[in-house]
């Protein structure tokens, strides 16, 4: 376990000569300390010196990864021994951590991070359903703090509304309202800096085949809207079970079918500039990779482009490889995408909780 405030030792192995990417871009190991490493959060940075922030599902703690200029300092151990503590949020001074039925703060955390103050309960009042209970969580635009709550099993329907939705409340944990409704499982949200329209990625339910349904990414136009889960899935296919008398057109279909089992999770939209102009309206999307298809999909991150009306347009691969396959076909997997940030200098992080590492996606070609 890494103690509070030692520096990382020297970086282990991992192969990243295996992952390819398009020309001019270069991807490096930024820690390989962060064990289990889920959702990041970007904290204060200035003169390229911060605090990234990180989530963690079967370690039970929290992170704060200490950058400078590119660089990881130090990995500090914030929390240990909570529930699930995926998702991490930064906003004046205080961390906040989802922890399955609470969201939790750690106050003036900045300054306190070889000495981290005993967590604050914001709320208790989400569900304690472990199952799609760990949460993601953002603050949006509007200054209220995003929390899913995903669907407590594979597919039903639950007579408690809260579950298979996107919420939102005031930074106290006051005033939860939904925001989306018949949402499976989402693991990552953002915002589109161009209108303000919140998209999120969601799960696709199992045991219906390898090749349905597609994992999905979406766009939420007004507030309440559902998106077909669990009678509709990936827009078109209505569910065996509960799809019956229902039409999947009453529902919001995705903006973009990702592909079946690949486990969308983290995505950003890209808001720096040191990448290409053709990649700066574009967001990224962390696909951790399929658990029971027969080939394996997924294990890799994608580039969704959407143009200037707000439309997802096109989906390409942007770092994979952390699939491989032989000669003979046999499959092997050495690391899992679970999410993706962007830093301030442009650069793209990627967290992958399988080896404990984030990376760091630069570009170094001539932008045309």
């Amino acid at each position: 376990m890494m103690a509070y405030g030692i520096a990382s030792p020297a970086l282990a192995e991992l192969p990243v000569e295996r992952l390819r990417l398009p020309a001019g871009f270069r991807i490096e190991v930024l820690t390989d300390q962060v064990p289990n490493a889920r959702a990041m959060a970007l904290g204060d940075f200035a003169d390229g010196r911060g605090v990234v922030y990180v989530g963690s599902r079967a370690e039970g703690k929290v992170y704060g990864v200490e950058i400078d200029k590119g660089r990881a300092r130090r990995v500090h151990t914030l929390a240990s021994g909570l529930t699930l503590p995926v998702g991490v949020a930064y906003r004046d001074g205080s961390l906040y951590v989802s922890a399955v039925s609470r969201i939790l703060a750690l106050d003036g955390i900045a300054g306190r991070l070889d000495k981290p103050p005993v967590p604050r309960v914001v709320t208790a009042g989400f569900p304690a359903e472990t199952h799609h209970g760990w949460k993601f969580i953002a603050f949006g635009p509007d200054g209220w703090l995003y929390v899913p709550v995903g669907a407590p099993c594979n597919v039903c329907d639950s007579p408690d509304a809260r579950y298979a939705s996107i919420q939102r409340m005031r930074p106290d944990g006051s005033g939860v309202e939904v925001v989306a409704r018949g949402v499976r499982n989402t693991v990552g949200f953002d915002w589109n800096p161009a209108d303000g329209s919140l998209w999120f990625t969601d799960n696709g339910r199992d045991m219906l085949g390898d090749d349905v349904p597609s994992d999905e990414l979406n766009r939420v136009s007004k507030p309440g809207e559902h998106f077909g889960y669990p009678y509709c899935h990936q827009g078109d296919v209505p569910d065996p079970e509960f799809g019956k008398g229902r039409e999947c057109a009453r529902f919001t279909p995705p903006a973009v079918k990702l592909g079946a089992h690949v486990a969308a999770l983290g995505m950003r939209f890209y808001t720096g500039r040191a990448f290409p102009a053709a990649y700066r309206k574009s967001l990224f999307v962390a696909e951790h990779g399929s658990w029971n298809r027969s080939r394996k999909s997924g294990y890799r991150v994608v580039r969704v482009e959407v143009d200037k009306a707000g439309k997802a347009v096109r989906q390409e691969a942007f770092v994979e490889g952390w699939l491989q396959v032989d000669a003979a076909g046999k499959e092997s997997v050495w690391g899992r995408p679970a999410d993706v940030l962007v830093l301030p200098d442009g650069s793209l992080l990627i967290s992958d909780d399988q080896t404990g590492a984030i990376y760091r996606v630069v570009y170094e070609g001539r932008d045309s």
